[in-house]
């Protein structure tokens, strides 16, 4: 649910999920064929996965962090893991690189420059659940465009500030 004034988005899991399923058919949609799935960790670690199911095709993970001051919300220095974690063989053929949000497209921008100097990748393309309008990198497939740029409150972050003690509590009889 977009705020009044645009500036959040509150996404519940019901619906991150149906986004997540949406992207899927916009991708089958395409016509598009892809050998291997390569998903950006923590964010595209989720529709990572369903689409690695949906689409029977092997999920390799990527770490990238820059999100650090004022409780993430304050874009810092991109850190991109030097290498890819995958079952088995090489980052290799035709594949779709998946991440959660483009942002200000510079972590989708950094990682798209690093695997297209990858001789084995003979195609890379991109998707995202969400492209904001302040991002300076267009993915090849986004489920909602969103030009005001709101923060996304994603189900998951209540996680963020949640410690083992908290669960406890919340399990306490």
């Amino acid at each position: 649910m977009l705020t009044d004034d645009g500036k959040h988005l509150y996404v519940s899991w019901d619906e991150y999920h149906m986004l997540i399923e949406r992207m899927a058919l916009k991708i089958a949609a395409s016509g598009w064929e892809f050998d291997q799935i390569l998903c950006l960790a923590r964010g595209g670690m989720r529709p990572g996965d369903v689409l690695s199911r949906v689409f029977d095709k092997p999920l390799a993970i990527m770490s990238t962090s820059s999100y650090r001051a004022e409780a993430g919300t304050i874009q810092g220095r991109l850190d991109m893991a030097k290498y890819i974690t995958m079952p088995k063989g090489e980052l290799a053929g035709r594949v779709l690189l998946v991440d959660d949000l483009a942002d200000s497209g510079v972590t989708l921008k950094a990682v798209v420059d690093r695997l297209r100097g990858t001789p084995a990748i003979s195609e890379l393309r991109s998707a995202v659940i969400w492209l904001k309008g302040a991002s300076g990198y267009q993915p090849d497939y986004h489920v909602e465009a969103l030009p005001t740029s709101p923060w996304i409150h994603q189900p998951f972050e209540e996680y963020d500030n949640l410690r083992p003690d908290g669960l406890a509590k919340k399990f306490a009889v």
